[in-house]
């Protein structure tokens, strides 16, 4: 979802100053502007010194500049918050049954799945990332295949073993994951 907010806006971003930066640039070379374009000619300035005190005087003039000025910084402050957020959970909520919960290291969950998932067969290395909340958490798991390993069984043994080990010892209803699946480069083996 943020990178498709991100890629729109800079898109928007792009397009309005590449728009109003080439029109400029094609009224300053000579092209006819049309009948509603800010200025009329080469020799026109964007703003006029009457256009730039046009306004003042008037009463509702300085707040609503304020007002735009003030909704622009709250969405540039809200978009940089939104990049600066750590996106990897820090802590599960593991029941204990008491009716109190215990916290749980997210890195230590993490680190221990990927011990277990780097000693299934055919799986030479192995990433985890824990994402969502921290009483519904979700896996990332990345899988550095070996040449001779079998996708599906490699996936249906991260599934059955890894992942059910993790989710049954945090005490978690479900343990939904998103698994990539990757082939380790290797050289090509002799026939002879």
């Amino acid at each position: 979802m943020l990178k498709t907010v991100n890629r729109v806006v800079l898109g928007l971003i792009g397009l309005v100053l590449v728009v109003g930066g080439g029109s400029v640039l094609a009224v300053g070379l000579g092209a006819p502007p049309p009948s509603w374009w800010v200025h009329d000619g080469k020799r026109d300035v964007l703003l006029s010194d009457a256009d730039r005190s046009r306004w003042r005087d008037e009463g509702w003039f300085w707040p609503t500049v304020i007002a735009v000025l003030a909704v622009l910084l709250l969405l540039a402050l809200w978009w940089l918050v939104t990049q600066l957020r750590r996106r990897r959970l820090a802590e599960v909520l593991v029941e204990t049954g008491d009716g109190e919960g215990a916290l749980l290291r997210g890195r230590a969950l993490e680190s221990v799945l990927v011990g277990e998932a780097e000693s299934l067969e055919g799986v030479q290395r192995a990433g985890v990332m824990l994402t969502g909340r921290r009483n519904a958490p979700e896996a990332r798991v990345s899988l550095h295949l070996e040449p001779d390993a079998t996708p599906g069984e490699a996936l249906h043994q991260l599934s059955a073993e890894a992942l059910a080990h993790a989710r049954d010892s945090a005490g978690l209803a479900r343990l939904p994951a998103v698994v990539q699946l990757r082939a380790v480069k290797h050289r090509a083996e002799r026939v002879s």
